[in-house]
Parts: C-alpha cells; sequence; structure tokens
C-alpha cells in the first residue's frame, strides 16, 4: 500500500488527470471500469476512482496505478424508498470525496460511470468551473426501473429519470455507450448527435480467458451442471429459469441436473420460495456473492450456462456481460433470443423464443442429451468472443473518445466495424422476419454447421 503523498500526480499531468465516479458497486468489482482506467492510465493518463469500497477494503486504496477513495457501502436497497436512502446517501459522499480529491490530486475530466443519472448533478457541476465532463451509460435507467417495477412504476418518477439521463447525455462533453442500441436510443431520445458518442462495448479482461481449474465442490454428485452468474433482481429473468427447471424436472421428467446461482440480490429470498413450491430446491444452490476472481472456477465446473433475462424494453437494448463470461470459458449457453444476445452470441448459443419457458426447458433439454453439441458450441463461443469481443478490441475507441474531448479526434471512432454484425448475428427484425416470418431466428432451427460456423 503507499500514501496519498506517493500518487500526487504531476504538473506534467495537466489535461490528462481524469476523475471517474462510479457508484453501482466497487472498482475492484467492476470490470469493466477496471478495464477504462487500467488502458487510461496505459495511455498516459492519471486515473483517480470514488466509490463504494467492497468488503475488507479502506477508504483509500491503490489498485496497479489506479487510485481509489472509496466509502462504506449503503445497504442494499428494497423498494423505492430504499432506493432514495442508497441514491442520496451515495451521492453525498462522493460530492464530498470529489472536493477533497480536487485539492489533493486534482482532475480535468469527470468520468461518470452509471447508474444513477443523478452523478449529472456531481459531474455539471465541475464542468461549470472548466472541467470536461465524460457520461458512460453503463444501463438505460428509465427502461431499468420500468422492468424492475413492471405493475407498480410511477409515471412521474419515469418523467424524473428520463429527465436526468437528457441531462446526462446533453451535459457531456462526451457520451460513452456500451453498444450501438444505446448509441440510437441517444441519438433519438436525447437528442445527442452521433459524433458525440463513442461505443466502446463491454469485453472481458484478459485473465477471464485463461484455462481455470473447475470448482469440484459445486457438482454435488450430478452429472449436469447448469450455472447462473449475476444480479438477481426482478428484472434478470431468475423466475423464468426456475419455471423452466420446473419444466424440465416435472414435465420432461429429468432429474440428472443441478443448478447453481451465483449471486445477491433483491429477489433471493422470492426466488428460493419459488423453487420450494415448484419442487426443485433440492436441486439448486444460492451460493451467495463471491470473489469476483473465483468466479471463473465456478463457471468451468458447470455443463451448460444460461441467460434468463427476459424480453422486455430494457434487455432487448442491452449487452449482458454474463454472456461473454460463460463464452470465455467455452461453455454452452441457452438464452432468450434477444437483439443483443444476437450482436454478442452470433450462433453460438441456443435460443428461446423470448419468455417462452417452455422452450427455453426444450433447449437445455437438448443439450443434456448432446455432448457433443455442448463442445461445439462452447469453443465457437470462446473463438467468437477472441475474434471480436476482447478488451483489446474494445480499448481504441475508448482512447478516441478521449482525443475527442482534448479536440484531436482520430478515425475509427466506434460504429458497427467494432464488432461483427450480419443478418442472424444481430436481428434487424425486419431483415430476420423475411427470412422464417418470425422475427426471429432459433438456433434449433439452423443446421449444426451454420450454428457453430456462423
Amino acid at each position: 500500500m503507499k500514501s496519498v503523498s506517493d500518487h500526487q500526480p504531476s504538473t506534467a499531468n495537466r489535461g490528462k488527470r481524469v476523475l471517474m465516479l462510479l457508484e453501482n458497486g466497487a472498482f475492484s468489482e467492476d470490470g469493466r471500469v477496471r478495464c477504462e482506467a487500467n488502458s487510461l492510465v496505459a495511455a498516459g493518463y492519471c486515473v483517480t476512482v470514488i466509490g463504494p469500497a467492497s468488503a475488507g477494503e479502506g477508504w483509500y486504496e491503490v489498485f496497479d496505478e489506479v487510485v481509489s477513495y472509496q466509502f462504506p457501502p449503503p445497504p442494499m436497497a428494497h423498494g423505492m424508498f430504499g432506493y432514495f436512502l442508497e441514491y442520496g446517501y451515495a451521492l453525498t459522499m462522493m460530492a464530498m470525496l470529489t472536493i477533497w480529491v480536487a485539492m489533493r490530486r486534482g482532475f480535468d475530466v469527470i468520468h461518470a460511470h452509471n447508474p444513477p443519472d443523478f452523478l449529472v448533478l456531481i459531474g455539471g457541476f465541475w464542468r461549470l468551473l472548466g472541467k470536461k465532463f465524460v457520461f458512460d451509460q453503463h444501463d438505460l435507467s428509465p427502461d431499468m426501473y420500468r422492468s424492475r417495477f413492471p405493475r407498480g412504476s410511477n409515471g412521474l418518477l419515469h418523467r424524473v429519470l428520463l429527465f436526468f439521463e437528457r441531462l446526462s447525455c446533453r451535459w457531456a462533453n462526451q457520451v460513452i455507450a456500451t453498444n450501438e442500441s444505446y448509441k440510437r436510443l441517444q441519438i433519438e431520445r436525447c437528442g445527442i448527435p452521433a459524433n458525440r458518442i463513442t461505443v466502446v462495448r463491454n469485453g472481458p479482461e484478459p485473465w477471464h480467458l485463461q484455462r481455470f481449474e473447475p470448482d469440484a465442490s459445486v457438482r454435488g454428485g450430478q452429472p449436469h451442471v447448469i450455472g447462473y452468474v449475476g444480479m438477481m433482481g426482478p428484472q434478470d429473468g431468475i423466475d423464468y429459469l426456475l419455471r423452466a427447471l420446473g419444466i424440465l424436472w416435472n414435465e420432461f421428467g429429468r432429474h440428472d441436473w443441478r443448478c447453481i446461482l451465483i449471486g445477491k440480490g433483491p429477489a433471493k429470498e422470492d426466488l428460493q420460495q419459488l423453487s420450494a413450491e415448484l419442487g426443485i430446491a433440492d436441486n439448486l444452490s444460492f451460493t451467495g456473492w463471491v470473489n469476483y476472481e473465483s468466479v471463473p472456477r465456478y463457471i468451468a465446473a458447470t455443463d451448460i450456462c444460461v441467460v434468463p433475462d427476459p424480453s422486455n424494453e430494457y434487455n432487448d437494448r442491452s449487452t449482458i456481460v454474463k454472456l461473454m463470461e460463460y463464452m470465455a470459458q467455452a461453455k454452452p449457453i441457452v438464452a432468450f433470443d434477444l437483439p443483443e444476445h444476437r450482436v454478442t452470441a452470433g450462433k453460438t448459443a441456443l435460443y428461446a423464443q423470448p419468455n417462452d419457458e417452455r422452450e427455453f426447458a426444450q433447449q437445455l433439454l437438448r443439450l443434456l442429451d448432446d455432448p457433443d453439441l455442448r463442445r461445439q458450441l462452447g469453443l465457437a463461443g470462446q473463438q467468437r468472443l477472441m475474434d471480436h469481443f476482447t478488451w483489446e478490441r474494445q480499448e481504441p475507441h475508448l482512447l478516441a473518445a478521449y482525443r475527442a474531448l482534448e479536440g484531436n479526434p482520430c478515425a475509427p471512432r466506434n460504429e458497427l466495424s467494432a464488432y461483427p454484425c450480419t443478418v442472424g448475428d444481430c436481428p434487424n427484425f425486419a431483415e430476420s422476419a423475411e427470412q422464417n416470418g418470425t422475427g426471429t431466428i432459433r438456433s434449433g432451427t439452423v443446421p449444426l454447421s451454420e450454428t457453430v460456423l456462423g
């Protein structure tokens, strides 16, 4: 551990001092933010981060060359009142620490990672004082709110979230989107010109592509293990997964599997109750949150991985990080057929019609019965990831955004050259409908040679 004084930026770094704001998780556990910070450091920037501390971390930490000022995380939010408390507390802590960093280290660029979009209140304030403001939109907060509270969403609160989303995009000197779907929304909903938006996709850190020794404790004596990694909120679709597993168990009569669910979230207790009602609780293991570095060992121990996020206005536009984590470990995947899933996995996953639990169960059954297909899809997915979606392929786009921030733009900025996009891989649904009359292309209807090589 180094002291604060050891990390005072030199005057030679003026113009290249970046302060990142992160509320939604600890810096040490957020792969995207770590990749961006490390890339900027390697390019000569001095990077400081403000965000919540992970378990066992102090208020001041140094991760390689990135200095992180951290505050105790708030309790996990439950309901709207809980979110107000969480964000109010976090904004207060971050505003105070931002003043501290301004006095101790200084910064020229303030780079806010949403959610929440309320971080614009801090970024906008410092922009008025002459700093550059970068808005990095990880999530669509208005759409995520409606997916979390589909029955009890408040129209006024939704409009407030839309207001802060637009404010964040319009006040930013540069906007970073995680995919082309987000970029289109920023143009259409927020009125941002395309030349102020750079697409920087999520890409797994290099160590995720290593071969990991499987965690033998995961198997629990069963011949097949189905794995899920991620948050457990209402919008994450684990209830769809459990109902599909219930069909697999009760209707298809397949009992030779175990499912591990890695993560935490406000829906966990409801999901455990649902698993008991479906009669599959003994074949499920809710591990809780595990150390980020241990996740690949859990994935390596599985035979099939799942992405049960249902179709809605949020998930249809979002890139799911766990999908790439599965691909990195060469695991076959079952997912609902959503547009951004197609962009990431192409034809290397098996898809079920959106929100169709029975077809999801059928695709699981198909993989349970076919070890050769599991192996071929897993290897094809891993190769697709290495060819198109590693962080080293995203880094140039991040640095291009910062060059544009400095008034020195350099092509290529982003666009579809950042990843492959062909009919069948990225479902422009009008084009897909011309092929099969449904608007979706499911792996179950495609010859195997096309499934693994497309």
